[in-house]
């Protein structure tokens, strides 16, 4: 009895001690299982956005932030809160949820830049105390109305760049008394510039809009490439503002004579505009019903890989096939080895600056753990299977040549790719030679751009060496040269033509511009050579190439045919770039390499120089000339160079 006693005490006691402990396990269960508030809004803004695999990582069990650590992705923490969202070039659409994430105590800034939203901006007055919205490179259109930003006094940086907005910018703008940057380029808003009187304001961009009337005088100290392309703007930074003369009763006559003469200059150019247009949309016909035919053809190569070059990746396949499984979904795959790793993740949260927008995707400068990277996405790279691009990924990741940019990391999935560069601290090319430079800042001297030459015809060279591929470049034009440090040439985009596909590289890659596949819808094992010889061209005129713009060759928009003609009419002196520097005793070598330009050009492929004799030519070319006076003969071609004297110089060239 006493031992039973005993007995039961003790279980009684086991009994009370563990309740605690047991409530406590059910409790915790049910708080995992319900989630925390945060999450909830988190998820259900999720709900509403189409195309949202890039967060498929959300997880509810799990908590979006640890102190200023997330474990969502896209998530911005700051002690224990949600801060923001960072959902950059995910390829979203659909409804963006401003109700769930109105109730977030912490949340200040929203990235949606570089995705597909559309239809009309959003009601961001609901988000009151946001410090940053960066909205750019979306399809939001319409008008914007005039009260869209009141309220939003904490607002620092807004971003609408490259939409579809009309309409006016709303004033309510002006009012913001943080405001520091406002980026509204690339829209269709009218009428005039509010004026902006914040005293931190730094930048204010509303290039290539259709604005018009003065610019506010507290924004005349910006930089004038921030109002470029509004033809209506003037005022300082941009030209003086011309006043509308007054009328008088007097020159009534006048007035009725001048307005038939305006009507009639307004019909002459209608009729011009339409003959235009009609030659236009016969050239797009013509275009488009090569590249049907092209692509139905059996016997079409250009852009397929020789079969010695699929025998050598395939031999290299069983090395890499277990790599490549993967790295596919979610990760990145890295082919430098000096280079610091880092995931995906990391490149999503990075800040990133859009360095511009190209016919196959847009490019992003970011800098992932303490290093500037270059991330250009592409959405039109789906020609091959998961296999072959990996291994053709791969094959690049192995070039090393000092005038080529090496690919240092790549990402793959079904519907669009990203592929990851060093950054270049020179830009472009094209930059240097078309973008807006003061007077006083000098162009690109001669030995520069002799140098550039070289370099780009040694990473010709080593590509057509290195890849059996036809056009082993493919896309060789200035916004593909990319220049370091010391202006050394980069090239870019290179052997890009067999993963792209077919449609999309036909209307937009060089290789399709050129003589041979307007004529014989082929390309051939020279026609790098012509869009590098069209490149030569545009280094020494300093004029942009209609080649670039037009969707397949014309003569009568070639760059060779303006030189040719230039050089018929006894003009040659008038060829060249004024803004190259430093030209002094060096008229003959540009002769020269003006000559080597045109022979790159031919639009007979057999006439038209091959690599090897293009590079030994170019690296004969000195910086210098040895003497007043230089003659010279090349098969057939004769020409001469009278230079140095004080009236420029004279070329003939007979074909």
């Amino acid at each position: 009895m006493v031992m039973a006693a005993h007995v039961a005490t003790f279980a009684g006691a086991t009994t009370s001690s563990l309740a605690p402990l047991v409530l406590a396990f059910v409790l915790s269960i049910v708080f995992t299982s319900s989630g925390s508030p945060d999450s909830d809004a988190l998820l259900k803004f999720k709900d509403l956005l189409a195309n949202n695999e890039a967060i498929n990582s959300w997880n509810p069990s799990v908590k979006p932030c640890e102190w200023d650590r997330s474990n969502w992705v896209g998530v911005l923490c700051l002690n224990g809160s949600i801060w923001g969202l960072q959902l950059e070039h995910m390829a979203l659409a659909g409804d963006i949820d401003l109700e769930a994430l109105a109730p977030l105590p912490s949340f200040r800034t929203l990235s949606l830049m570089d995705n597909n939203f559309d239809g009309p901006l959003p009601d961001f007055k609901k988000l009151g105390k946001l410090k940053a919205l960066y909205l750019s490179n979306n399809r939001f259109s319409g008008d914007i109305p005039d009260n869209a930003f009141e309220g939003m006094g904490s607002l620092k940086r807004l971003y609408l760049a490259n939409n579809l907005l009309t309409g006016k910018i709303p004033s309510s703008l002006a009012t913001l008394p943080k405001l520091m940057e406002l980026k509204l380029e690339g829209n269709q808003f009218q009428g005039q510039i509010p004026n902006f009187q914040q005293k931190g304001m730094k930048t204010v961009s509303v290039a290539s809009n259709e604005l018009e009337g003065p610019i506010p005088e507290s924004l005349s100290r910006l930089s004038p490439n921030y109002f470029a392309g509004n033809k209506g703007l003037c005022g300082p930074p941009l030209g003086p503002c011309v006043p509308s003369l007054p009328s008088t009763p007097k020159v009534t006559g006048k007035k009725f004579s001048i307005l038939y003469i305006v009507i009639i200059i307004l019909i002459v150019l209608l009729i011009l505009a339409a003959i235009a247009f009609a030659f236009l949309l016969f050239s797009r016909k013509k275009c488009k019903s090569r590249m049907h035919r092209t692509a139905s053809s059996p016997e079409e190569n250009s852009n397929k890989m020789v079969a010695s070059y699929y025998r050598d990746v395939h031999r290299e396949s069983s090395e890499t096939r277990s790599h490549a499984k993967k790295a596919d979904h979610g990760k990145l795959t890295f082919l430098k080895d000096d280079i610091e790793r880092f995931d995906l993740q990391d490149l999503l949260t990075a800040s990133a600056e859009v360095l511009g927008s190209g016919t196959f995707g847009s490019s992003y400068k970011a800098v992932v753990v303490g290093q500037p990277v270059v991330v250009k996405r592409y959405r039109h790279m789906n020609n091959v299977g998961r296999e072959e691009f990996h291994e053709h990924m791969r094959r690049l990741g192995r070039l090393k040549h000092p005038n080529l940019l090496p690919l240092a990391a790549y990402y793959n999935r079904r519907d669009e790719k990203l592929l990851v560069t060093e950054f270049a601290e020179n830009g472009s090319l094209a930059s240097h030679l078309h973008g807006n430079h003061s007077a006083e800042e000098d162009g690109l001297e001669w030995h520069i751009r002799l140098k550039i030459v070289k370099g780009v015809a040694r990473g010709l060279a080593f590509l057509y060496n290195e890849l059996p591929i036809i056009a082993p470049h493919g896309h060789l034009k200035s916004s593909n040269v990319l220049l370091d440090e010391s202006f050394e040439p980069l090239l870019t985009d290179y052997a890009l033509r067999p993963v792209v596909n077919p449609e999309h590289a036909h209307m937009f890659m060089m290789a399709y511009k050129s003589p041979e596949y307007a004529q014989q819808s082929r390309t051939s094992n020279k026609t790098d050579i012509w869009s590098f010889g069209v490149l030569i061209l545009e280094m020494l005129t300093g004029k942009f190439p209609e080649n670039y713009l037009t969707p397949c060759y014309s003569s009568d928009a070639d760059l060779a045919a303006w030189v040719n003609n230039m050089v018929k009419e006894k003009r040659t002196s008038e060829v060249f770039d004024k803004d190259i520097a430093g030209t002094k005793n060096s008229k003959g070598e540009m002769i020269k390499l003006l000559k080597i330009g045109l022979s790159c050009c031919e639009e007979d492929v057999e006439r038209r120089l091959d690599i090897k004799e293009v590079v030994e030519k170019i690296d004969v070319l000195k910086e210098g000339d040895d003497d007043e006076e230089l003659y010279g003969s090349d098969q057939g071609k004769a020409y001469s160079v009278r230079g140095n004297d004080q009236e420029g110089y004279s070329f003939t060239l007979d074909r």
